[in-house]
């Protein structure tokens, strides 16, 4: 098991919703917490919330810096490895959205996608690994989505960067199971974090499918990552934290018919 506590944690988006619930959580259980998002000022402001609320954790560090590219990541990485301690838990949540068909969708928009939700995380995977490796111990943490297991109409970019990073996980757990370092994926379903605000273009995006109260089960992110932090420390390679993700995840197994059905309706119903 993994025991989070007491650990050096990197959470990567750690200024969005579900960034700010780990961070929380995480440093509510006394872990040493290092952060990372776009905006240093936001990083700070976050640090001085965590230091004046509950829990015996600490921000160790504050990197602010853009995963959108190679020279990102690297730079993250060697910031980080500046500090005092190793990296035990590395929590790969830095993610963007882009609603809209896909031929209608700026290139360089579903490519910057591409780059932050899935070669971000592989590249900071293989830049944290080998220290992993030499220790004999680390937990690799991916924030996919259930749009990883089911895709959705109009987010053909974004579950494509979340089927990817399922099977990266997947592949990255047999890779380095037999070097004391567990992997796990986490796929919620649509959450009240700043996601659903993603930018939308051409036909789709002028349907309201990502509007707070027109999603039927969305859920409360301090929940998701509640449940999430529980799968984490069993070791779970797929975790599954809220109740909708759950039932989408068996009917894409066992009656993929069903489910397609019911995403037809749900498409028609935001018309």
């Amino acid at each position: 098991m993994t025991i989070l506590t007491n650990k050096t944690i990197l959470i990567t988006g750690a200024a969005g919703g579900f960034g700010q619930e780990f961070a929380r959580q995480l440093h509510q259980k006394g872990n040493q917490l290092i952060l990372t998002d776009l905006n240093e000022d936001h990083l700070e402001e976050q640090a001085g919330t965590l230091a004046a609320g509950q829990g015996s954790g600490r921000v160790t560090g504050i990197v602010a810096g853009d995963l959108s590219t190679a020279d990102g990541a690297d730079a993250l990485f060697e910031r980080v490895s500046a500090l005092d301690g190793p990296v035990d838990v590395l929590i790969n949540n830095a993610g963007i959205g882009i609603l809209g068909r896909h031929d209608e969708v700026p290139t360089e928009a579903w490519e910057r996608l591409m780059q932050i939700n899935l070669l971000a995380p592989m590249r900071l995977s293989a830049l944290f690994a080998p220290q992993m490796i030499a220790r004999g111990s680390g937990h690799i943490v991916n924030i996919s989505s259930i749009a990883g297991w089911t895709a959705e109409v109009g987010l053909s970019a974004y579950s494509a960067s979340k089927f990817g990073l399922r099977g990266f996980s997947e592949s990255l757990a047999e890779e380095l199971g037999g070097y004391g370092i567990r992997v796990s994926a986490v796929y919620p379903f649509f959450s009240r974090t700043p996601i659903l605000n993603s930018p939308r273009f051409g036909t789709l995006g002028e349907m309201n499918p990502m509007e707070e109260t027109e999603i039927r089960g969305i859920t409360e992110p301090a929940d998701v990552v509640a449940e999430s932090i529980q799968g984490i420390e069993r070791d779970a390679l797929h975790i599954f934290p809220d109740r909708t993700a759950r039932i989408a995840h068996r009917l894409k197994r066992y009656a993929p018919g069903l489910l397609k059905r019911l995403q037809q309706w749900m498409v028609a119903a935001n018309r």
